[in-house]
């Protein structure tokens, strides 16, 4: 899984931006460099501005030194105010022919129209009342993230980062403010993940000066700054938490707590809360970029479920068990053999084997990005309710590697025989490979380094973990069954996040689909499902994503036979940044077309 950068004000930034207009000279490089047609170039210039403008974090962390003292606004207001901005944007993009347009052209108009168009639907939707907050926390663990991306090389940058800190407090009076307007209209989160927030925000509220995540980058500053500066800087930041941030964490905390969670009910989709129907089939839409409905992404996940599990029987017999499917899980679930015994060695056989998965990639990639990764435990603070693993996103220009996060809690819950595939989906050939790739494609327009097409990017994490296969990366049954049930984790997903949000279905009927099918966890289990019950639409991406991916691989065997190669495959997938499935599927067509119509080697 990517991390998508926190709740609140910075999870909505896609919403948020100032009206602007690009300078002639910006303009002028934004034709050159992006678009052969000048109407459309002026478009995505003017679009690069108001997306820098939008969304500092997205912008600092490509190098926009500017960018680095601002947040995004994540008022309300604030979002409906870009209604405008995003429909004269629209407006103008439809006024170009996209028949008179190159081939690159063409899919940029078609791209940012679909951009365009999901931005405006969602602004109506007020989806920051349901975004406030979640089971992994509230405003402070998305700005925490930021902190441990942070890196203070100069004066400069210590400056910056002191005027990210005391811009803060409004980074949590925005979402809270949404909360609020989802308590007066009925849109709000179930009790469970009320509880689960406050596990998270109350240890926030009292933590200690020299244990504040938000001070992390002043921790170790550089020689250039003279002693004295560096101790007035320090002091500036402790005094923006203190005075600035402390009080609105403590605000958060007493809030969920006194008014939240005593008015939060015990049903847990958003079937149940008004306009929820509407929410959720648009979530859907959006996180796997189609037009499928919750009923037919439901049978999806039931037909996935059915011939996974055909393969893991296989599995299962080939690892030698002559029981049942029951008790091989359990077996799978309480053996101490499966399990690391410290949390360092879980943290050395994730490493070990992501080195495995680098040595791999050149015989299936012909392009591989320059950033490199790391392999990092998840913080202490947050490992309770954090998923087994993640992705954080690195960047090159503020020197910060990408982040491979493993989860060294709870031993007795992370199989071993399962660390291949979450390996191969969160580091290499998965999110790291694919997502530092994306931010290197200096030579398209600048929206699409930064855009966030959940089916593309979590279906190629899946479709990583199928690569695992053919790069002989599981190496016993067990492996193989581990990959084949992260493969029915996300099949179930489909079946329970539709179960939970469009169906009515309580708790236990979602966990069923992943204790009978999967040999996942039990802790592993219940985290996941409170982060879908809190974050709707988002786990049904992952296998609509993966399902379209494997479908245009096999379209491109068939019609190129001898003539397919594995490696221009993957880069013509990768390089250019991720697309809706819709626009994929046309790009790689006429990739198909291209390498038919290409000399023989």
């Amino acid at each position: 899984m990517k991390l998508v950068i926190g709740a609140g004000a910075i999870a909505m930034l896609a919403a948020a931006a100032a009206p602007v207009v690009a300078s002639p000279a910006l303009v002028q490089a934004e034709a050159a460099r992006n678009a052969e047609n000048p109407a459309l170039a002026s478009v995505l210039a003017d679009y690069e501005a108001y997306l820098r403008a939008a969304d500092p974090i997205s912008a600092g962390m490509e190098g926009d030194r500017t960018a680095l003292s601002r947040l995004p606004d994540g008022s309300r207001a604030f979002e409906v105010a870009q209604e405008p901005v995003l429909r004269g944007l629209a407006d103008r993009l439809a006024a170009i022919d996209p028949g008179g347009l190159s081939d690159d052209d063409r899919l940029n108009h078609a791209f940012l129209t679909y951009v365009l168009q999901r931005s405006r639907a969602r602004i109506p939707l007020d989806t920051g009342r349901i975004d406030a907050f979640n089971s992994e926390g509230g405003p402070g663990q998305g700005l925490a993230y930021i902190a441990s991306v942070t890196r203070i090389a100069t004066a400069a940058d210590a400056e910056a980062w002191i005027a990210r800190l005391e811009a803060m407090p409004k980074s949590y009076a925005d979402p809270l403010a949404a909360a609020r307007r989802g308590l007066e209209t009925g849109l709000v989160q179930p009790r469970s993940i009320v509880e689960n927030a406050l596990t998270l925000i109350e240890p926030e509220a009292a933590l200690a000066p020299d244990a504040d995540p938000l001070l992390k980058p002043f921790q170790t500053l550089p020689a250039s700054i003279p002693a004295a500066q560096q101790t007035a800087l320090r002091e500036r930041a402790a005094r923006a938490v203190a005075d600035g941030i402390m009080p609105q964490r403590r605000e958060w905390a007493r809030f969920l707590r006194e008014d939240y969670l005593p008015r939060a009910p015990d049903t847990l989709g958003l079937v149940h809360r008004p306009g929820g129907r509407e929410l959720y089939a648009y979530l859907v839409r959006g996180f796997t970029t189609t037009d499928l409905t919750p009923d037919e992404v439901h049978a999806i996940g039931l037909q996935e479920v059915a011939r996974i599990r055909a393969r893991m029987d296989v599995e299962m017999r080939a690892a030698g068990w002559t029981g049942d499917f029951a008790s091989f899980l359990n077996f799978l679930r309480t053996d101490p053999q499966f399990y690391a015994t410290s949390r360092e060695g879980l943290l050395e056989k994730a490493s070990e084997m992501a080195k495995r998965a680098d040595d791999g990639l050149p015989a299936l990639f012909g392009t591989l990005p320059r950033l490199p990764y790391g392999v990092r435990p998840v913080p202490l603070a947050i490992e309770a309710n954090y998923t087994t693993g993640r992705y954080n996103q690195g960047s090159m220009e503020n020197g910060i590697a990408g982040g491979y996060m493993v989860n060294t809690s709870s031993l007795n819950q992370r199989p071993l025989y399962e660390l291949p595939a979450l390996t191969l989906h969160e580091a290499v050939p998965g999110h790291h490979l694919q997502i530092a790739l994306q931010q290197e494609a200096e030579d398209g327009p600048y929206f699409r380094r930064s855009v966030d097409v959940t089916a593309f990017v979590e279906g190629w994490g899946l479709y990583s973990e199928f690569l695992g296969e053919e790069m002989g990366f599981y190496r016993t049954p067990y492996e193989r069954f581990g990959r084949l049930s992260y493969e029915m984790w996300r099949a179930c997903r489909l079946v329970s996040d539709t179960g939970i949000h469009w169906l009515g279905w309580n708790i236990e009927q979602a966990r069923a689909c992943f204790q009978d099918n999967s040999a996942l966890a039990p802790l592993n289990i219940q985290t996941e499902l409170q982060r879908y019950i809190g974050w709707p639409g988002q786990a049904t991406a992952y296998k609509i994503g993966e399902i379209r991916l494997r479908a245009i691989r096999t379209r491109a065997e068939r019609e190129l036979g001898d003539r397919f190669d594995i490696r221009r495959f993957h880069d013509a997938l990768l390089v250019d940044g991720p697309l809706p499935m819709g626009l994929l599927d046309g790009r790689m067509d006429r990739w198909i077309a291209e390498e038919q119509a290409r000399p023989a080697d």
